[in-house]
């Protein structure tokens, strides 16, 4: 009989995560034992929430969010953020990771979390949207620019329906990912931040507001003039004269935004009202 459980955040448990992992994606270099901890346990925000599904002593699937803070409709907020899921070849197909995701929502909803996010790919995103009541916000704008975002100033986070609220503790912890370091440095009035990305030179960019305190001394590594945007700005200060859009045939796997509230303070995000980069997400 299969047995569900809390996920566990012991050295040798996310051991066998990574074995799970491993069977699922063949080839993926990921999920190493210091990424799953960096991930799972050291979090300043908190260890990973999920659930797990045992056949005997056989780890059938696996699901997980790690705690973020964030704004949402004006108040600072506990959230959750989707992210990994893996099924074993041998029991796919019977609807594992519904019966955790559920689990790991109610235990979230338990624990004063305000509402789980994720960002989903063309694939997946009707089983969220339907399966688990997920909205479907807005896809995720995919852009190539030179130079720094040319944005109208940004309304107060509190006047945004969401957006990321990054703490130094978690911005150095962010930036600290053993499988894809994010690099940082000034700019002026703003912070800039980017990652490899797809294995290329052009690196995933995101800024954010100089009043927030660094996260560590920034490095020095160059940071190319030809830059990838994902993500999305409020559309009252969206301006996107120097970054041109990737079209849809040209992406690997558009991307969307998706949220489930767990108060009734919130039924759905206002599409027009997000902050969001690849800060906030773990694609790179």
């Amino acid at each position: 009989m299969m047995r569900f459980a809390p996920i566990q955040h012991d050295p040798a448990t996310l051991a066998r995560y990574g074995d799970l992992f491993a069977a699922c994606f063949p080839g993926t270099t990921k999920f190493t034992p210091d990424y799953l901890a960096w991930l799972y346990v050291a979090n300043p925000d908190g260890a990973a929430v999920g659930y797990d599904a045992w056949d005997g002593e056989r780890l059938a699937a696996h699901y997980v969010c790690v705690p973020a803070r964030a704004w949402v409709e004006g108040a600072e907020v506990r959230v959750l953020l989707s992210l990994n899921t893996a099924t074993h070849p041998d029991y796919q197909g019977k609807g594992l990771f519904t019966k955790l995701a559920a689990m790991t929502y109610d235990a979230g909803a338990q624990a004063g979390f305000d509402g789980v996010y994720g960002v989903a790919n063309a694939n997946s995103t009707p089983g969220f949207v339907r399966k688990l009541g997920f909205q479907l916000v807005r896809p995720l704008e995919a852009r190539i620019g030179i130079g720094a975002l040319r944005h109208a100033p940004k309304a107060p986070a509190q006047a945004l329906s969401f957006e990321r609220s990054w703490s130094p503790q978690a911005l150095a912890w962010r930036c600290a990912n053993p499988h894809n370091p994010v690099w940082q440095r000034s700019k002026g009035a703003r912070r800039q931040f980017h990652a490899a990305a797809f294995g290329l030179r052009l690196p995933a960019y995101a800024e954010l507001d100089g009043a927030t305190p660094p996260a560590a001394p920034a490095p020095a590594k160059a940071l190319s003039p030809l830059r990838l945007f994902i993500g999305l700005a409020p559309d009252a200060s969206a301006r996107y004269w120097n970054y041109a859009s990737i079209p849809l045939r040209l992406r690997p796997s558009p991307l969307n935004l998706i949220y489930r509230s767990f108060v009734p303070r919130v039924a759905q995000l206002d599409a027009a009202r997000i902050q969001f980069s690849f800060l906030d997400f773990d694609a790179y």
